[in-house]
């Protein structure tokens, strides 16, 4: 199913503006994080010598969040923990890989690293990511999440999710969220096409359907 189908978006996106520089060393790709990541709300994405500048627009913003509350829902009526970690840089020094995603969750994972700063050359990395990419992007997100160990990625373009499970070191596409399993993949779509015409409907909506679920 395509979203623009359900919710009648334009077949051609522009969620975000993006700038990529090749050939740069870990020490150049901080450098730069260090002297723009403070001035803009950009989010910025390396990958062994490749540094993506992702500039999120309205389109992708909006759906980025409501991703992340149709998360929270579930996670809050279902009884689970949560540690949300937000676009919080992601750095593998010792991969060449650093990553900002739209947003990063520890669940299954949540008591190890629930009262404290995460440090990934120790701690797990976050159980779930999401990103939101509607315009094309020049790194290999899949790879880039495979290598830092995120055992879950969710992409979404705009109009197709794609749930990923990382199996022996790469991903393979799934129907439905290990984290969420009993969750069909149609209901975030079904969410996504109430919330953006009633957020607040859709959500108290959401809320009831998992709670009768839960009392089954």
């Amino acid at each position: 199913m395509l979203l623009e189908q359900v919710v009648g978006i334009p077949p051609k996106l522009i969620g975000e503006k993006r700038m990529s520089f090749r050939g740069l060393d870990w020490q150049a790709f901080k450098q730069i994080h260090s002297l723009v990541a403070h001035h803009t709300h950009s989010r910025f994405s390396y990958d062994n010598g490749v540094l993506e500048i992702t500039m999120p627009l309205e389109s992708h913003e909006r759906s980025a969040r409501l991703i992340e509350r149709f998360i929270i829902i579930l996670v809050t009526e279902m009884g689970m923990m949560i540690k949300t970690m937000g676009s919080t840089t992601l750095d593998r020094e010792d991969l060449l890989k650093s990553a900002e995603p739209d947003d990063a969750y520890y669940i299954q994972n949540y008591e190890r690293v629930a009262d404290r700063t995460v440090d990934l050359n120790v701690d797990p990395a976050p159980d779930l990511v999401v990103e939101v990419d509607i315009t094309h992007t020049d790194l290999n997100k899949n790879i880039l999440y495979a290598a830092i160990g995120v055992s879950e990625f969710w992409r979404f373009n705009g109009r197709v999710w794609t749930i990923l499970k990382l199996v022996d070191n790469a991903y393979v596409e799934c129907d439905r969220s290990p984290t969420f399993p009993t969750i069909e993949k149609a209901k975030l779509y079904e969410f996504l096409e109430a919330a953006f015409r009633n957020e607040v409907t859709a959500e108290i909506n959401l809320r009831q359907w998992v709670r009768q679920q839960v009392n089954l």
